[in-house]
């Protein structure tokens, strides 16, 4: 950034001064802390560097900004009137770079993210901060079939998917997998399970078990409808469904039992369907996918931002299972 004054010869204009980034930054931090050696901390640099800074920037604009004692730091009345134009100033000038490097490397246009179930509100704030820093790459929502959780993404018709586990499709790339969850089986107010508080997942070999429609792999289908019981005991077979929506209507018809994780129960309240917990069967999990050989800058970047978010919401209340829960 270079500040322009006039020049002794001709009347012609040249550079009379050279305003550093690196101090423009450390004079935002320090008008935010207030604090010469916690304003080193966050721009890593010892506080000797940090008093440098300010004294170049303030010797180039010719004033004070700063005042500091022993025992305060304050801002002069000239600082705070730099500081307000300063900020949005420095604002725009970091979103314009941060926009030419997107486009640069290919952070822009829709990145179309298919998913199974429901999209929660807390996956909806990680796609808000993803597109709030990517404002060239809009994201685009698909629900995915049940039974198709991985055609779309091999059609090219979702650039990422969020599906339930497991993926073991070699073109396939499994990244950040979110918090498990407990399994449930829906089943029909009717049925002698509605009154049941809990059961074992020997259980399912007594009532028909909604099974997954093709194209789904046989390995995913058989995961997330088991023909056997963990002992090995056969489970009766239900009709099989392509959507959530035909499994519950096909469970308060009493047309079988379907399994569940969680987060979906809560979704999905319905006067008709009672959820019972199960054990005895491992639980659920989600995972973000996409193609081996589509492995692109928006898919890498929201990549990212997911397993940020996972990172950051550990001991939250609302874990990002829950952000865009699925069948299971």
């Amino acid at each position: 950034m270079t500040v322009n004054g006039p020049g002794s010869a001709g009347g012609q204009w040249a550079p009379a001064s050279t305003v550093e980034i690196r101090e423009l930054e450390c004079f935002l931090v320090l008008a935010d802390e207030l604090h010469f050696g916690r304003t080193g901390e966050r721009l890593y640099v010892s506080q000797s560097r940090v008093s440098q800074l300010i004294r170049s920037l303030e010797q180039r604009i010719g004033a004070r900004l700063v005042d500091r004692t022993s025992r305060r730091v304050r801002l002069t009345r000239l600082g705070e009137d730099f500081l307000q134009a300063l900020r949005p100033a420095y604002a725009a000038l970091r979103d314009t770079v941060d926009n030419a490097r997107a486009a640069a490397s290919g952070l822009n246009g829709p990145l179309r993210i298919g998913f199974q179930g429901i999209v929660g509100y807390a996956f909806m704030d990680v796609i808000g901060e993803f597109e709030g820093r990517y404002p060239e790459c809009a994201v685009r929502l698909t629900e995915l079939p049940l039974s198709d959780p991985f055609g779309p993404l091999y059609r090219g018709e979702v650039d990422t998917a969020v599906v339930l586990l497991p993926v073991a499709e070699p073109t396939l790339v499994l990244g950040p997998v979110f918090s498990r969850q407990p399994q449930y089986l829906a089943v029909s107010r009717r049925h002698a399970f509605a009154t049941r508080t809990a059961l074992d997942a020997e259980d399912l070999a007594t009532t028909p078990l909604l099974g997954v429609a093709a194209p789904a792999p046989d390995y995913w289908r058989e995961a997330q409808a088991p023909t056997r019981t963990p002992s090995g005991t056969p489970v009766p077979q239900g009709p099989t469904i392509g959507t959530l929506q035909e499994g519950l209507s096909l469970v308060a018809a009493n047309r079988g039992v379907m399994l569940l994780c969680h987060p979906t129960t809560e979704h999905h309240h319905r006067r008709d369907v009672a959820y019972v917990p199960v054990t005895g069967l491992p639980d659920s999990a989600l995972g973000l996918i996409w193609r081996r050989d589509l492995h692109n800058a928006r898919v890498r970047a929201f990549a990212e931002a997911v397993a940020n978010a996972l990172v950051h919401q550990q001991d939250s209340t609302e874990p990002i299972q829950q952000q865009a829960s699925s069948v299971h």
